[in-house]
C-alpha cells in the first residue's frame, strides 16, 4: 500500500505540491479564529456542585453583578497607609467609578485591612459580562492607565488582579512566550540538523515545510472547534507549535534517513524514494496512529478541556502524517540528492563504530542492560507516589513580575488570602420564603467550620427563596488547604440546610475540588481505554499478542519514571508546594504516545533483522547499531523541542518542559535504545507469539540487501 502511495507521489510531485498550496490556501482563507478558554469552569459537566451552584445563583440573581476584579492599593515604602492616602483612595473609587464602562457596573471600596496596609477596591461587572471580551479586556487596560497616573507622586501604589487582569497578563506573557518558544524550536531543530547532515538545505525544509502544513492543521481544528462547540485551553497555541515541529522534525527525519540509505545503494533520486516511502511508511503510520489513538482517547474524558484538545492534537499528528507521507517526499523526489548539498558525507558509509560496539555489548549481555535501565525506571517511579496537584493558576501560570500576581501577593500584606476570591454557599428553599432565624443559625454553623475566616450576612434573591453567603477562606483560593476546607468540612456543614432546602457550595475553589474529582475520574477510565488502543496497534503492526504487552509495561515504567523525576526535581522547589493538576494529562499525551512511536520504530527494525535469520540476541545488537542512532537523533530533536517550553517564565510551562522532554529523553534513550530491545531478546521467538514475525523469509540476503547506516524500521515487502 505505501509503496503505491510513494509511486503516485514520485510520478505526479507537481500535482501533489499543487494540490497541498492550493487546499491550505482555502482552509487559511476560511478558517475561523481558533477560540479557547481561561474560566476553568467552562471545562466541567453540568452535574458537578459548583456548577449547579453558578447555575442556581445566574437564575436566582438575575440583575446580580460579579466581582471582576480586584485594585490593591498600598505604599512604596510598606507603612500603613495615612489618613491623606485613604482621601486620595476615595478620590481614585471616585473617578474610576464615574461612568463606568461596559461590562463594569460599579467600583466600590472596602475597608481597609485591619493591620492599614493594605485596601481594595472592588471591579464589579453587570450581569452575564463576558469577563475575557474585548470590551472588558479593553476596560481594565485604561483603569491601569488611569492607576498609574492617579497614584504618580502620591507614595502610594496600585495594581488590579482578578479574572479579566490575569486573562490580559496571561495573554502577554503567552505572546511572548509563544514568539519565544517557537524561535527556540526551529533553531534547534536547524542547528540540530545541520549537525546531522551537515547541509542547509535539509536543514531548513522541514521548517518551511511545516509551517505550511501548520496553518493547515491550525485551521482544520478551528473548523472542528466551531463545529463541535469545543473550547480548547489558552495553552493549546503554544503546545501546537511544539507537537508540529517536533513530530513533523521526526517523520521527516525518519523518511530522510532512508532515503539516503536508498540513494547510498545505487538507486536513482526516484527509486530511492518509492523505496523509502514503501519501507518505512508503515511504521510511521503505525507510529502516527498510534498517537493520535491515544490524543483522542481523551474524547472519554469527563473535562471539557481535554475533550476539545485531544482531538485538535490529533488532528495535527495526522495532517503532519499526511503531508510527511505525500508533500515530503514530492518535494524531496524533486530536489534529490541536491537535498544534502553542499556536503557530500551522504555517499558515504559511516564506521558505525559506536553504536555497532554497544549493540554487541547489548546482544551478550540483555538481561544486564534490562535490569539496569529497568531498575532506573522503577526507581524513579517510585517518587511519583509523592505527586501533589496543585490548582493554583495564578501562580503558576503567570510570572512572577505580572501586574496581577504582584496585586494578588501584595494584597495578603493585610487581609486573609480567601479574601481574593470568596467561596460562595448558595441555600434554596422549595416551599417559599426562607425563614430568616434558620439563615442567622445556618450561618453561625458555617462560620465554625475550621479554615473559614469570615461569612457575609445572607443576601437574599427577589423571591427570598435563595440566599447567598460570601465564605471568605482563611488560605488561598487554590492551596491544598483551600481544597480540604471546601471539599470537607464546608460542604458537610453547607449541606446540613435547613429543613426543605438545599445548599451547593460554589466559586472557584469549589471548582478546583471537582476538577480534581473529575481528574481522578479521567484517570479511571482514559488512560486504560488509550492503553487498549495502542495495545491493539501494535498488535497488528507486530503480528504478536506478547510483544504490545511488554512494549506497554516500559511505556507505563517511563510514564512513572517521568512523573517522578519532575516531583523529585521539580515539586518541591514549587511555590505552590505541587505541580499543576493537568501535568499528568499532558505526560501521557506525549510521553505514552510518544513514546511508544520510539519502541514501534526500534521492534520493529529488531524484527526485520530477525528476518535476515539473525538470532534473538544477534537482531537485537543489529537494530541498535541501525535503529538506535535515528531513534537517538529523533528523541533529541523531540526532547529539545519540548524543553523550549521552560523558557516561558513561569512554573506551569517549566514543569510541563521539563517533565515532557524528561519523557522523551527516557522513551529514547533508555526505554526504545536498551529496555526494550534486551527484553524483545531475552524472550527471543516467544516475544512475536502467536505469529511468527521473526521468521526467516524465503530468499538469500542477496536478495535483500542488508539495510546500512541509521536505516530505519518498516516490513519487508
Amino acid at each position: 500500500m505505501f509503496a503505491k502511495l510513494g509511486k503516485g507521489v514520485v510520478r505526479h510531485p507537481w500535482w501533489v505540491i499543487g494540490a497541498w498550496i492550493i487546499i491550505a490556501a482555502a482552509i487559511i482563507a476560511t478558517a475561523p479564529k481558533l477560540t479557547t478558554s481561561n474560566e476553568e469552569s467552562d471545562f466541567l459537566p453540568q452535574h458537578y456542585e459548583s456548577i449547579k451552584a453558578a447555575q442556581l445563583q445566574e437564575s436566582k440573581y438575575p440583575d446580580a453583578t460579579t466581582l471582576g476584579g480586584i485594585v490593591v492599593i498600598d505604599r512604596k515604602d510598606g507603612k500603613a497607609l495615612t489618613a491623606a492616602d485613604n482621601a486620595k483612595i476615595k478620590q481614585i473609587t471616585s473617578e474610576l467609578g464615574q461612568s463606568p464602562k461596559a461590562p463594569v457596573s460599579s467600583v466600590v471600596a472596602g475597608p481597609p485591612a485591619p493591620n492599614h496596609l493594605v485596601q481594595t477596591l472592588g471591579i464589579n461587572y453587570v450581569k452575564d459580562a463576558d469577563a475575557y471580551g474585548d470590551d472588558a479586556r479593553d476596560t481594565i487596560k485604561g483603569m491601569r492607565t488611569n492607576l498609574s497616573n492617579q497614584v504618580k507622586d502620591t507614595g502610594l501604589r496600585a495594581a488590579v488582579t482578578g479574572s479579566t487582569a490575569q486573562a490580559i497578563d496571561g495573554e502577554e506573557a503567552d505572546s511572548k512566550s509563544e514568539a519565544l518558544i517557537g524561535l527556540a524550536t526551529i533553531g534547534l531543530i536547524i542547528v540540530l540538523l545541520l549537525i546531522i547532515f551537515r547541509s542547509p538545505v535539509i536543514a531548513l525544509l522541514p521548517i518551511v515545510l511545516i509551517l505550511l502544513v501548520s496553518q493547515v492543521a491550525t485551521g482544520l481544528i478551528a473548523f472542528a472547534n466551531e463545529a463541535f462547540d469545543l473550547n480548547a485551553d489558552g495553552s493549546i497555541s503554544v503546545i501546537l507549535i511544539i507537537v508540529m515541529f517536533g513530530i513533523g522534525t521526526d517523520y521527516i527525519l525518519f523518511l530522510m534517513f532512508r532515503y539516503r540509505e536508498r540513494l547510498r545503494m545505487g538507486e536513482d533520486k526516484k527509486t530511492a524514494m518509492v523505496s523509502s516511502v514503501g519501507r518505512v511508511g508503515e511504521a510511521i503510520a503505525s507510529a502516527a496512529g498510534a498517537v493520535i489513538a491515544a490524543f483522542m482517547a481523551l474524547v472519554l474524558s469527563s473535562l471539557g478541556l481535554f475533550r476539545a484538545i485531544g482531538p485538535a492534537l490529533a488532528i495535527a499528528v495526522a495532517v503532519m502524517l499526511v503531508a510527511g507521507l505525500t508533500l515530503v517526499p514530492a518535494v524531496v523526489s524533486l530536489l534529490g540528492s541536491k537535498v544534502f548539498w553542499p556536503s557530500k558525507a551522504w555517499k558515504r558509509e559511516p564506521k558505525r563504530a559506536m553504536s555497532a560496539r554497544i549493540g554487541r555489548s547489548l546482544g551478550r549481555r540483555p538481561g544486564l542492560y534490562a535490569i539496569v535501565t529497568g531498575g532506573i525506571l522503577i526507581a524513579l517511579s517510585v517518587f511519583s507516589l509523592g505527586f501533589k496537584p496543585s490548582f493554583d493558576f495564578g501562580s503558576s501560570s503567570l510570572p512572577k513580575n505580572a501586574e496581577s500576581t504582584i496585586a494578588l501577593d501584595t494584597l495578603k500584606k493585610g487581609l486573609p488570602a480567601g479574601s481574593t476570591d470568596p467561596s460562595t454557599v448558595l441555600v434554596t428553599s422549595e416551599r417559599g420564603a426562607l425563614n430568616q432565624g434558620e439563615l442567622t443559625s445556618y450561618a453561625a454553623r458555617l462560620g465554625k467550620v475550621p479554615g473559614v475566616g469570615t461569612i457575609s450576612p445572607p443576601e437574599l434573591s427577589q423571591d427570598k427563596s435563595t440566599a447567598t453567603y460570601q465564605v471568605t477562606l482563611d488560605d488561598d483560593p487554590g492551596s491544598d488547604k483551600a481544597l480540604d476546607v471546601v471539599s470537607g468540612p464546608l460542604r458537610d456543614a453547607a449541606h446540613q440546610s435547613p429543613p426543605g432546602t438545599h445548599a451547593y457550595v460554589g466559586g472557584t475553589t469549589s471548582v478546583f475540588v471537582d476538577l480534581d474529582d473529575a481528574m481522578v475520574r479521567d484517570y479511571k477510565v482514559v488512560f486504560p481505554v488509550a492503553a487498549l488502543i495502542i495495545m491493539v496497534i501494535l498488535a497488528l503492526l507486530l503480528r504478536s499478542l506478547v510483544a504490545p504487552l511488554y512494549l506497554m509495561l516500559s511505556v507505563g515504567l517511563g510514564f512513572g519514571a517521568t512523573l517522578g523525576a519532575t516531583v523529585l526535581l521539580i515539586q518541591n522547589s514549587s511555590s505552590t508546594g505541587g505541580l499543576i493538576f493537568m501535568l499528568p494529562i499532558y505526560m501521557y499525551l506525549f510521553v505514552v504516545a510518544l513514546g511508544t512511536d520510539y519502541n514501534i520504530l526500534m521492534v520493529a527494525r529488531l524484527r526485520e533483522e530477525a528476518r535476515e535469520g539473525l538470532s534473538p540476541r544477534d537482531a537485537a545488537a543489529k537494530a541498535f547499531q541501525h535503529a538506535g542512532p535515528t531513534v537517538a537523533a529523533a528523541g533529541l530533536i523531540l526532547a529539545g523541542s519540548f524543553a523550549s517550553l521552560m523558557l516561558a517564565g513561569n512554573e506551569l510551562m517549566v514543569s510541563m518542559g521539563f517533565a515532557i522532554s524528561f519523557g522523551i529523553g527516557v522513551a529514547a534513550f533508555i526505554m526504545a535504545m536498551f529496555f526494550t530491545p534486551a527484553l524483545t531478546a531475552l524472550l527471543g521467538h516467544a516475544a512475536w507469539w502467536p505469529g511468527h514475525g521473526d521468521a526467516k523469509r524465503g530468499g538469500s540476503s542477496k536478495e535483500h540487501p542488508p539495510e546500512r547506516e541509521f536505516e530505519l524500521v518498516g516490513t519487508r515487502r
